[in-house]
Parts: C-alpha cells; sequence; structure tokens
C-alpha cells in the first residue's frame, strides 16, 4: 500500500521504496538516480530504526534496491550512490560487476563537536558516481566549475606549453568534495538527522542532467534531490515511507501549506542574542510558512 502526490512534474510517493521502484516506476524512464539509503548503522528515522541483525541481511536488501534504481536508469543514465564508510566496499564490489563506477566520491565536512577520543572519528561520506554506458552519459563540466586556486591564485605562468600562460582560474571539481554538513539555524534546516545539503545536490543535478530530466531519489529524507531539483528546472519523483518526512516534501517540493488539517512549518528557528553585560541571552522563536519551496 502506498500514497502518491503530484504537481507539475513532481511526484511524492508514501510507502516502501524496494515496492514502490518494482511496480511503479518504468524501465529506463529516470535521468538521475540518487540513492542514500538507510546506512545500518544504528540510527532512528521517526518510526524506523536502521538497523539490521547483520551485515548479510543488510547488503541482501540493499543489493535488491541497487538493482532496481539501475532497472530504472536510462541507457545514458547516472546513478549516485551513498552509503556509510562500513558498508561502501560491499556496494562498490557488486556494483563493478554491473555498472560503469565512474568516480568514488569523497564528501567530507567539519565537525562541531567531539568525534573520537579513542581512535580517529568519521568526517566523511563516500559516494559512488556510475553510469550504465561509459561513451553515452551527461556530464555538464561548465556548468559545475570551481575555483582553481594554486596556479591561478599566485598568478604563476606554466612554461611547460607551447606557448606560456597563466593556470586557468576555473576547473572541474576532483573526487574529493567539500560542503558543510546542514546545521541547526541555517536557512535548508529541517527536523531530520541525515539531512544532505543543498549545494551537494546542486553539483550532482548541474553536472548529471539537463534542464526538463527526471530525477529520483529513493529516500528522499528531507526532500533535498527534489525540492533543488524544483529550483533547476528539473522534475522528480521521491519516495519517503515516514509520513513525519513526508511532509516536508509536500511543503519543500509540492508547496503544500495544509496536510489533512495540519499546517506545513518549517522548523522553529531560534535567534540567541547575548548583551554586552554578559546577561542571560534573550530567546527569540520564529515560524515560517511556506513561501520558499528551496528553504
Amino acid at each position: 500500500m502506498f500514497e502518491r502526490y503530484e504537481n507539475e512534474g513532481h511526484t511524492i510517493f508514501h510507502g516502501d521504496a524496494l515496492n514502490i521502484l518494482s511496480s511503479e516506476i518504468k524501465s529506463e524512464s529516470i535521468d538521475i538516480v540518487f540513492i542514500d539509503p538507510p546506512y545500518n548503522i544504528g540510527k532512528k528515522f521517526s518510526n524506523f530504526h536502521d538497523k539490521w541483525e547483520s551485515d548479510e541481511k543488510y547488503t541482501k536488501w540493499a543489493y535488491k534496491l541497487l538493482d532496481e534504481c539501475i532497472r530504472v536508469l536510462k541507457p545514458n543514465g547516472t546513478l549516485y550512490v551513498m552509503t556509510s564508510t562500513q558498508a561502501m566496499p560491499y556496494f562498490d564490489l557488486y556494483l563493478r560487476d554491473k555498472i560503469a563506477i565512474l568516480s568514488r566520491i569523497v564528501w567530507h565536512y567539519d565537525s562541531s563537536g567531539v568525534q573520537a577520543t579513542k581512535y580517529f572519528g568519521s568526517l566523511y561520506e563516500p559516494i559512488l558516481h556510475c553510469v550504465k554506458d561509459r561513451k553515452s552519459y551527461i556530464f555538464n563540466s561548465n556548468d559545475i566549475k570551481i575555483e582553481a586556486k594554486t596556479g591561478a591564485k599566485r598568478k604563476l605562468i606554466d612554461y611547460r606549453k607551447a606557448t606560456p600562460s597563466h593556470y586557468n582560474t576555473e576547473k572541474v571539481p576532483g573526487n574529493v568534495w567539500y560542503f558543510p554538513r546542514v546545521r541547526y539555524q541555517m536557512k535548508e534546516y529541517e527536523n531530520h538527522p541525515s539531512q544532505k545539503p543543498e549545494s551537494l545536490l546542486e553539483r550532482i543535478i548541474l553536472a548529471s542532467s539537463d534542464e526538463g530530466c527526471l530525477i529520483l531519489d529513493p529516500f528522499a529524507g528531507t526532500f533535498t534531490s527534489g525540492a533543488v531539483a524544483k529550483r533547476l528546472g528539473r522534475f522528480s519523483i521521491s519516495i519517503e515511507s515516514q509520513e513525519e518526512y513526508l511532509k516536508i516534501g509536500l511543503r519543500r517540493v509540492l508547496g503544500w501549506q495544509e496536510y489533512r488539517g495540519e499546517k506545513l512549518l518549517c522548523p522553529q528557528k531560534t535567534n540567541t542574542k547575548i548583551n554586552r553585560n554578559g546577561q542571560k541571552p534573550e530567546i527569540l522563536q520564529e515560524n515560517f510558512l511556506n513561501v520558499d519551496s528551496t528553504a
């Protein structure tokens, strides 16, 4: 059983990802599949506990999902796969025999707290960038260029060229990406334990799709992929099993302001002002209606 909601080329399914993928999504119909499934590390996602009895049972479930993602991908489509550092070796070994892995990306980020005291804490998450056909896929390199810092900033000249010239000021990003994690108080913040930043999804969608392309996210969470796809002129299909997070998608992607009599509000923002005398700070609470679907 599942529910389906649609508006202007954007579809949200509320239900089990594997069942919906296998029954509702046509083969070779999707331009980008971005899959960020549960990591099997024990997090709580509303009423779902992200923990399997064993790695074997987790990977067996995950492999079925990956097979469905490959099935629905267009011949020139792109698959992005995220998982935990612990599980990625299983995913990598499984996928390399079924699809072409172009890049193994590291998304690294800062940490405002103590990560670990008896070992080196984790400050990154791995992403596989895969395509069905190495000779035919979308990659818009000009849309994702970043500043080339080393030679260009120092205004060095490359004398190895036939005609010596300054280093390029822009370049295509490598496979190590720095994007800050979404923190409380940030404009895009939603109440979710594993929210992915819009900047991360923006790079992925710009690189591997054109306007009018269709993006699929089987574990939508805070619906960042759908919100970014909408802002960039793409279409989206999002799947989410938890009603608490479904409401985020209805607000961010479909523009709903109410669901079954409940007002769909952005999370409360708390502004702290510390006075010059060091007295107890004043706390200001603010509620925001969904005026900007990408907020």
